[in-house]
């Protein structure tokens, strides 16, 4: 070997060694490439790589001596990883943390929390009992769960309702006021240099469920804790109506965009008779139109939801007149909208909208942190154990790529410690490719059409607490409701799925009888 030669060749494979630091320490995420797409590459022939001119010849020869096609192919395959971590980014949602800060261990089961209502608390333990909301013990370990789980996400989705399910007169302005403070503050704690992005709940005003449409104190006082996360744009509208938007993380073509629903919310008396609350369907139309000339893609976050609760038949969340116009908002501007994201049910599952029978747009409801058992008369042990989750993003388009969700097994935590643990991830569960529309749409005919997907889907919906069977009533509920959110599908629906339970039924019947007849021939 000439030294021209051996100098070129210390000096390639030298420059191979240096960023071996960077892929080990990001050798959990490099896993996690498409290593179909990473085989594409080092597939590749031999590229013929034109020469400047001038260029001394032996060096020209020994370059080319030395680059052979492992070495073309493996800086291919690397430029390709670079790529596609680039392009992936994290977020988490947390949502319905309901701090109950009367929560406290003792002899009679009855006296543990205020949000049990009387309802004796019989397992109660340090993290919690399933008659009560979050202890303070069970917040802090859910939000040092994200910092240990990912220390460093992108930003975070907080979407609300943070007092305890306790009568108004045992609250009151301060001591709401008291209980967000609280709640911001350990987020702010744990997460110092993290964007969040923060959503009032029903139960985040004084008396809960009556959010105003116009300027309030609590509105003012909201604003003050949260200004670090809000501009100020976003600060002044904020105050007039609880909802504001930005770019997403100050990115150009992003957009976050953060409603107040619960002016929509059919407990909300003060709104009830408005046609638009605080003017906030027209400013949405605004932003989304906005947003549409100026080539971005949205995000939406809220509390309420549109469309039914799925364990309770026909039980909607929004006014019906309200639910029309939100739902009018996404089919006409659905091309801009990438996810959609929002809390309220403690459970876990999703709302599909469609436009001539196409998939358009996902909500994802992600499951709470308190573990109360539901009193919604109606509901049959609506407990659910503590949940939190990621969703993995594209960052060039905003897909939702995949949604991990990770719980805490609250009995076996009061036993043994809390251990936070990932319970299941979307694309692996439910065989899909990413969490896009369609896929969702995939996921949601193969949950209809499969009775193992069902029950897996059915368990996931109380984060691993309700383990029974979800027989042929619970399929047409948590079907129709994730697949209807408009009023009259969602009762035409109910009705498909009621003729099709009787004749699935009746079939076994007639194929007895039909054999019997033709056995007499």
């Amino acid at each position: 070997m000439s030294g021209c030669q051996k100098l070129l060749s210390f000096g390639l494979y030298q420059n191979f060694e240096q960023p071996r630091d960077t892929a080990e320490k990001h050798h959990l995420q490099v896993k996690e490439a498409s290593s179909a797409a990473a085989v594409s590459y080092l597939a590749l022939p031999f590229i013929d790589l034109p020469l400047k001119p001038r260029l001394d010849f032996c060096r020209k020869f020994a370059f080319l001596q030395e680059l052979n096609m492992f070495t073309i192919r493996l800086l291919l395959s690397c430029l390709l990883f670079k790529d596609v971590l680039a392009l992936s980014g994290k977020f988490w949602h947390i949502t319905d943390m309901h701090w109950d800060n009367t929560y406290e261990l003792t002899d009679n089961p009855e006296r543990v929390c205020a949000s049990s209502g009387g309802r004796p608390a019989a397992n109660a333990g340090v993290f919690g009992d399933y008659a009560c909301d979050s202890p303070w013990h069970l917040i802090n370990s859910s939000v040092y769960a994200m910092k240990d789980i990912l220390p460093d996400p992108d930003f975070i989705v907080w979407t609300g309702d943070d007092t305890p399910h306790v009568p108004n007169e045992d609250l009151g302005e301060e001591k709401v006021l008291s209980i967000i403070r609280n709640l911001t503050n350990i987020i702010t704690e744990v997460f110092p240099n993290t964007k969040v992005y923060s959503a009032l709940g029903n139960h985040d005003y004084h008396p809960k469920s009556q959010l105003p449409e116009g300027p309030d104190n609590i509105y003012n006082q909201i604003t003050e804790m949260w200004q670090d996360w809000l501009d100020p744009v976003s600060q002044a509208t904020f105050k007039s109506g609880g909802y504001y938007t930005e770019k997403l993380l100050n990115r150009t073509g992003f957009r976050m965009m953060v409603l107040n629903t619960n002016l929509y919310y059919d407990q909300n008396k003060r709104t009830q008779d408005l046609g638009d609350p605080a003017a906030q369907f027209s400013w949405a139309d605004q932003v989304l139109t906005l947003a549409a000339n100026n080539n971005e893609k949205v995000y939406i976050i809220g509390h309420v939801p549109p469309g039914f609760f799925e364990k309770k038949r026909s039980k909607m969340w929004f006014m019906p007149k309200f639910n029309k116009l939100y739902l009018d908002l996404i089919q006409k501007h659905h091309p801009v909208i990438l996810g959609q994201f929002f809390g309220h049910h403690h459970t876990d599952s999703f709302r599909m909208f469609y436009s001539n029978g196409s998939p358009i747009s996902t909500m994802f409801l992600s499951p709470g942190v308190t573990p109360w058992k539901t009193t919604l008369p109606g509901v049959v042990d609506g407990a659910n154990n503590p949940g939190i989750r990621l969703f993995e993003y594209d960052t060039q388009t905003l897909l939702v790529k995949d949604v991990v969700t990770y719980y805490l097994n609250l009995a076996q935590a009061n036993a043994a410690g809390g251990h936070w643990k990932q319970e299941y991830r979307l694309t692996e569960s439910f065989k899909v490719p990413d969490a896009s529309p369609a896929s969702m749409h995939k996921a949601l005919e193969n949950i209809a059409n499969d009775d193992h997907l069902l029950q897996m889907y059915y368990k996931y919906n109380s984060v691993n607490y309700d383990l029974t069977e979800c027989n042929k009533d619970c399929r047409a509920d948590h079907v129709c409701a994730a697949r209807e959110v408009d009023l009259g599908n969602y009762e035409e629906c109910l009705v498909k799925e009621r003729a099709a339970a009787i004749y699935a039924g009746l079939l076994p019947v007639l194929s007895v009888a039909v054999s019997l007849v033709l056995a007499k021939w």
